[in-house]
């Protein structure tokens, strides 16, 4: 994996990660950094998959979310 594509992980990760704190209002049983790291290892196991796969960028990013 580049660097390009773990900064786009990483972008889309916490962005994905705010996004599910945003949606589940109210008391949480993990805390909000916790919900982005998922979100963060999620997006780069979305990335890893995409490159692999030799999709295209926006395949990639679908695969991220």
């Amino acid at each position: 994996m580049e660097l390009n594509g773990l900064l786009s992980a990483l972008v889309t990760g916490v962005v994905i990660g705010a996004l599910g704190r945003a949606i589940a209002p109210g008391r949480q049983p993990i805390g909000c950094l916790l919900t982005i790291a998922i979100g963060v290892v999620g997006a780069a196991v979305g990335t890893a998959v995409g490159v692999n796969l030799g999709a295209g960028f926006w395949l990639t990013v679908l695969l991220q979310v």
